[in-house]
């Protein structure tokens, strides 16, 4: 399997290998004994929780004919930010109860990351 970084420069393919091996699955994203990885088409990428800057859920609400009437759907997204506080990645979760399950195993392997959105001026 091949692993792209996000940020920092490539690690060792084999250590990659083993700790993807053994990390926790949450939807495409895998939490890893020092990095996070994630699935986006064929590719896995990761991140080491060094280089993230900020976490935050984004939800977006998609309109939708349902077999009843209208509605809508909630997508939940995990967004990634730099320590620039530039956007990385969204990648799109399962469900809510996942999103929130995620934010909390984050919170324990990131603690110097900064968690919600930034504030726009």
């Amino acid at each position: 399997m091949r692993f792209t970084p996000l940020v920092s420069p490539a690690a060792d393919p084999d250590e990659l290998a083993g700790e993807f091996k053994s990390a926790r699955e949450i939807g495409p994203v895998r939490l890893g004994e020092r990095r996070l990885f994630f699935r986006k088409g064929m590719r896995q990428y990761y991140i080491p929780y060094g280089d993230v800057g900020r976490l935050f859920r984004r939800v977006v609400s998609v309109p939708a004919r349902l077999c009843c009437g209208r509605g809508e759907l909630n997508l939940e997204h995990l967004v990634i930010c730099g320590k620039d506080d530039r956007e990385l990645a969204q990648i799109q979760l399962p469900d809510a109860r996942a999103a929130r399950f995620l934010m909390e195993q984050l919170r324990t392997v990131a603690p110097h990351a900064e968690f919600g959105r930034p504030v726009q001026n």
